[in-house]
Order: C-alpha cells, then structure tokens, then sequence
C-alpha cells in the first residue's frame, strides 16, 4: 500500500484529530505570486520557520499539501525530550566535544522555546512537565545510568536517578527496573500545539496555502520557481523544504538526492477510553511521559482527559500491521496488567523520518534553497529549533544552522526496492536483541 494511502486511513482513528475543532482550511495557491520566502510543509518545522521569519520582517508564504499538523507533527506520541535520537557519541565523533555541546544546549532551547510559544501566543496544547526513561533489564539500567553519570559529568545535565524500590512513585508497573527523571522535558497535545502555531503565523501575516502540494522545483539566476498540482507558480528569494518523510510522496522531483538519506518509519498509537483523575493518576503518579530504552521502544503518557496514550511497535514496512489495536493492546498490558480488558477508543499512527546514524539531516540544495528532515523521533522539540536556525540563515546568521549543517550523512543501502527488506530484517535483529 502507497505510504500516503496508508496514512490517509490512519489519521482517521486518530485521537489528537477527534479531540480538537480545526479551523477551515486556508485556500489553495492559485494563479502566480511571489515573496521573499516560500516554506514548503505545514508541520511543526515549516510553521516554526515560518514566525520566526515574519518576526524578522520577511514576506513569508506557507505551502501545504493537505491541512497544516496533518503528518507527524499532528499526530505523533506528544513527547518533547532532550537531545537527539542519537547518542550525544555520534555528534562528538563527527564535529568535536565542544560543538557536541553547543548542539546538546540548543535542544534544550528546543524544549523551552515550546514553553516560550505556548506563553506568548497563548497556545493551550495540554503542556505537562515531565519525562522518564526506564530501562527493562539490569544491563540497560547499567547503560542508562552510565549515560546519566556522563552527561552529568561532560554536558553538566544533571538527571535524577530513580532505583527499582522507587519507581512505583513514577509509574507503577512490574516491567522496569531503574528509571532516569527530566522535569524540564515534557509532553503536550500535539495537534493543538500545530493549530496554535498555525494560528500565531497567520497573526503575524503569514500567508498560508493548504491544499497546495509543491510538484515542481526550478532554481534560476535569482529566484526559485515553485509549482503546484495545479498549476499555480510562486516565485520567492528563497525557499525553504520541511515536507520531511512526505516532500517525495508529494513531490518526487523537488529534492531527489534528499530522498535516499532517510527512510520512512511507521510508529503506531493506542488511546483508552477515560479512565478518570484517580486511576490514570495511579498508572502515572508523577505525570511524566515515559519511554523505555529499547531500540524497538514503548512509549507511554496519560492526556488531559485522563486516557493513557500508548505507543510502539515501531516498523520500516509501510504496511500498516495487521490487527493493530489488538497487538497494540498486548503491548500495553504487559505494561499495565491491571488495565485488564479496558476499552480502546482509538488507534491511529503514521511515519516519521529517520536518518541513518539517526541525527537530523539540516543542510542546502543549490543556491537559496534549504532543507530540513531526519528528525528521527525527535521533532516534536527539534523541529521547532530547526525553523528559529533556518530562519536565522535565511536572514545571514547561519552559524547556529550550519552546526547541524556539518554533520554528515548516509544514503540507506539497498537502493530504492531493497532498502526496506534489508531494514526490516535488521528490526528483528534489534528485537531479539532487546529481549536478550
């Protein structure tokens, strides 16, 4: 099944989509404009790109092929976490210790540049302090605290530790063994924080288009040429891609060598009927979100209506997997046994990107033209920060960009038939390994 046919009828069990009212869509792009800058994706990176370069005085017109929030950024687990989805290890192999900790500082300005939005546009996205990472197994509670001794000791983040007698008062589950607390990550309703975004960058004048899929790039002497399925043509000074995993379902021939650099990954989601204040409180007493340290991981929260969220079961097929709120449901009990046979309500899920070494992928393609892409898992924070770096490029300070802009990047092996089969093997390398 095509990826976007695949999605299409998962956003329709989505939990984030029936809990929010969207506003009416933006019209299309139509007939021929131009502007200074032309961002091409409505998700969290383009929308972020997008205020922080009206902030900055520049005309800004938004392409978007469905509605604004509709791929990942909208419907993802609704976690915002330190760092990256890679070790801090690989960014001090490829660009020092010393840039390893200017790119560590600014995905915390990430997670307070979220607090920052919500303040000053007055964005209600259910924000909640808290994160938990639990390891399964006493060789990952050994890896975990290593890694919070180093952090604490070469990054100066500290994280609290939290032992096996302990964390009952963090979630209460016979599954993990030792945990790690960050109060200053989080989680949120995802959706809502898009909308809200979406509705601050056209307060500020941005001009957005929904419904406008961008199916044709061409750069000239001094401006970039946009076009759309329909025809309609915008011309812009510059221009930025954040279509992410979706820029080559919609346009095949934007960015073609971008395409081989991340692969699409689909995450799946379940949400319980409400279980009231008392019990959800008692599954998640802190009211962290919580992830385990697999490489195949579960994810977890409780939302402001006292459901439990739960995701995993991570996979690079595009098929989506058979049965998935029941395999869903085998998955959060042996988290939560004592859910017993709650209801489902909801079961929903899509693609995020990934890069191979699974540090985001930021960069330029030809002259004027900028990208963003790789979040790997990441974006709800990052993609954020990426649109205040790029938009800080856009307008001459690319400094901060081009931090990100140095890390090197893989093509996926296997070219475009066997890729997938290839990575799909080595999931259920990295299962077994995860159970062992």
């Amino acid at each position: 099944m095509p990826l976007l046919d695949t999605d299409e009828a998962l956003t329709r069990g989505s939990y984030y989509a029936a809990s929010v009212s969207r506003p009416a869509a933006a019209p299309p792009l139509q007939g021929s404009a131009s502007t200074d800058v032309a961002i091409v994706g409505g998700g969290l990176a383009g929308l972020s790109a997008a205020l922080e370069l009206r902030e900055r005085g520049l005309d800004v017109r938004l392409l978007e092929a469905r509605e604004a929030g509709w791929g990942a950024s909208g419907r993802n687990g609704g976690q915002a976490i330190h760092g990256l989805a890679c070790d801090q290890a690989v960014i001090e192999a490829q660009l020092g210790l010393d840039d390893a900790r200017r790119v560590w500082a600014m995905t915390l300005e990430a997670l307070d540049l979220i607090r920052e939005r919500c303040r000053r546009h007055a964005i209600d996205c259910d924000w909640r302090d808290g994160y938990l990472a639990v390891a399964t197994s006493a060789r990952k509670a050994k890896a975990l605290r290593d890694w919070v001794e180093r952090m604490a000791e070469v990054y100066g983040y500290g994280l609290t530790w939290v032992e096996r007698a302990a964390l009952p008062r963090w979630v209460l589950s016979p599954r993990y063994v030792a945990g790690a607390c960050d109060p200053r990550s989080g989680h949120l309703h995802p959706l809502k924080y898009c909308l809200g975004l979406r509705a601050a960058a056209l307060s500020l004048g941005v001009h957005l288009h929904e419904h406008s899929p961008v199916s044709a790039l061409e750069q000239g002497s001094s401006d970039v040429r946009l076009t759309t399925a329909s025809g309609a043509q915008l011309r812009a000074r510059q221009v930025l891609l954040a279509g992410n995993v979706y820029l080559q379902q919609f346009g095949p021939g934007l960015a073609p060598a971008l395409a081989a650099r991340i692969m699409p990954v689909g995450t799946y989601i379940v949400a319980t009927a409400p279980l009231g204040a008392e019990r959800a409180q008692a599954l998640l007493p802190g009211g962290a979100a919580v992830c385990d340290t697999n490489f195949v991981l579960d994810y977890f929260r409780t939302t402001a209506d006292h459901r439990l969220l739960y995701g995993g079961r991570v996979s690079y097929s595009t098929t989506t997997p058979p049965n998935l709120a029941a395999g869903m449901r085998q998955r959060m009990q042996r988290t939560f046994p004592q859910l017993g046979e709650v209801k489902l309500e909801h079961a929903w899920g899509g693609f995020v990107d990934i890069s191979m070494n699974r540090a985001p992928d930021f960069g330029r393609v030809g002259r004027g033209v900028y990208y963003l892409q790789g979040f790997s898992g990441h974006g709800l924070a990052l993609a954020g920060l990426a649109g205040r770096l790029v938009a800080e490029a856009i307008a001459g300070d690319a400094s901060r960009f081009d931090v990100f802009a140095r890390l090197r990047h893989r093509r996926f092996p296997g070219g475009r038939w066997l890729r997938t089969p290839a990575l799909v093997a080595g999931m259920a390398w990295y299962r077994l390994r995860d159970l062992l």
